[in-house]
């Protein structure tokens, strides 16, 4: 079993994922838009929605052992 200090640095490096991941993915996102797409923000949207279901499918994975 895992002590609380492992757990707690696992958490915390899951956010800083989160945090991070979301950040590039929307400005990723809205430098796509703005140069292919023009004045739709399709990808701004979409991008970080892939982030989040894939960082939700991670969370199930990690927590179903």
């Amino acid at each position: 079993m895992k002590s609380n200090k492992d757990l707690l640095l696992q958490y915390a490096g899951f956010a800083t994922q989160l945090v991070v991941s979301l950040g590039i993915t929307v400005y990723g996102g809205l430098w796509l838009d703005k140069h292919f797409l023009g004045s739709s923000p399709i990808l701004v949207w979409v991008l970080p929605m892939f982030v989040i279901v894939a960082l939700i499918i991670k969370v199930i994975k990690d927590t179903s052992k």
